[in-house]
């Protein structure tokens, strides 16, 4: 208990120190060299992310989070959102030369970061950046506006949304005005809403779409030609199951869609962290209870097994029952699909396995319980 009071009066001292840097960072005032050696704290175990672990990572993360939200009011799930937008949509590839020395992907281009028309586009002048209307500012107050600096990228993004508000409306102005892409506002929005809703950075976990058992088949049907509606190719899976089956959410994630297409007859569509859409159609009917906007968690029930779509509303019949799983993923401007069967088959082996200990950990707790009455 005393270590535990330790350690929450080292973090509120962090965060004050933290805070006064980039204040006194922002308003070119001289900043104490404890001030800024706290602003950013290295990840336990490696100075390289790359190296970390996952939980060093968020830890290490929500840390720099907290701080800049200390300093700044606005909230940690916000700048998480932004940094995870940005980290989904990144270019994947082996010309990109990877990021290691840094905990956030808040990427800021250079004519951005210094000014459109700043003569030096490396520039991490503050005083010069500002002339030449730049976005970057010093916020680990070391006198320099440096773009792989995550303090300093943090705050200058701070410092952007500061002038539209504090509101979620205004927050989204904010990032309007940065980006001018609605599918970013949409996104971050939502990233911001999983994030304040759980409290955490990680939202890994995942579940099958239908309860384990023998009464279900399926297997890969990426590709394969449809024809109703005009040739086309299937986008998906195909999980053939009794009417009726629940139909899980396979994520932590936000409901973006509910109603009826045409083509999937009731369906549904869950956003992920990320970025992943997880598209379930052909549905009997939903969980009652939720609606758009709403918040799921892995192996929630969110509606049942049918044979609905290919008509007007209400059609159902044309082909036998069955789930039709889809996922898609946002690279920013355009959305494309892949085929989600292996991640079926990683799912439902993952969820065999978890049955399975726990089946033995019972069955070994079972046992001593009668050893021992």
């Amino acid at each position: 208990m005393l270590a535990l009071f330790k350690n929450n009066n080292n973090r509120r001292t962090m965060l004050c120190l933290s805070a006064a840097a980039i204040l006194w960072g922002g308003l070119g005032l001289p900043v104490p060299a404890a001030a800024v050696q706290a602003i950013v704290q290295p990840v336990e175990s490696s100075g390289n992310p790359v190296n970390a672990s996952k939980e060093s990572i968020w830890s290490a993360r929500r840390g720099i989070y907290d701080q800049l939200s200390a300093a700044t009011g606005i909230p940690w799930f916000r700048f998480a959102a932004i940094d995870q937008y940005e980290r989904t949509i990144a270019k994947k590839g082996a010309s990109d030369k990877p990021v290691t020395n840094r905990l956030t992907g808040i990427m800021i281009p250079a004519p951005v970061w210094s000014g459109p028309l700043n003569p030096d586009q490396e520039d991490t002048s503050p005083e010069s950046i500002t002339f030449f209307n730049g976005f970057g500012r010093d916020g680990s107050g070391d006198g320099i506006a440096d773009p792989g600096n995550d303090a300093d990228v943090l705050y200058s993004m701070a410092r952007h949304l500061q002038k539209y508000g504090d509101s979620a409306n205004d927050f989204n102005i904010g990032i309007w005005e940065y980006y001018h892409n609605g599918r970013a506002s949409q996104r971050i929005a939502q990233f911001a809403k999983l994030y304040e809703h759980f409290g955490r950075l990680d939202l890994s976990g995942n579940a099958f779409p239908l309860p384990l058992s023998n009464s279900y088949s399926y297997r890969s049907t990426w590709g394969t030609g449809r024809s109703w509606g005009g040739a086309r190719i299937h986008e998906g899976t195909d999980l053939f199951a009794p009417q009726g089956m629940p139909v899980r959410s396979t994520c932590f994630g936000l409901v973006e869609t509910k109603g009826w297409n045409r083509y999937g007859g009731w369906r549904i569509g869950i956003r992920d962290i990320e970025n992943r859409y997880h598209y379930y159609a052909h549905l009997s009917g939903y969980n009652k209870s939720i609606s758009r906007g709403d918040i799921v968690s892995p192996g929630e029930i969110i509606g049942w097994v049918g044979s609905s779509g290919y008509g007007n509303p209400g059609t159902q019949g044309k082909f036998p029952p069955h789930l039709h799983f889809g996922i898609y993923r946002d690279r920013g401007i355009t959305e494309w699909a892949f085929d989600p069967f292996p991640l079926l088959k990683q799912w439902e082996n993952q969820e065999y396995r978890d049955l399975k200990n726990k089946n033995k950990k019972s069955a070994t707790n079972k046992e001593k319980r009668l050893q021992h009455p």
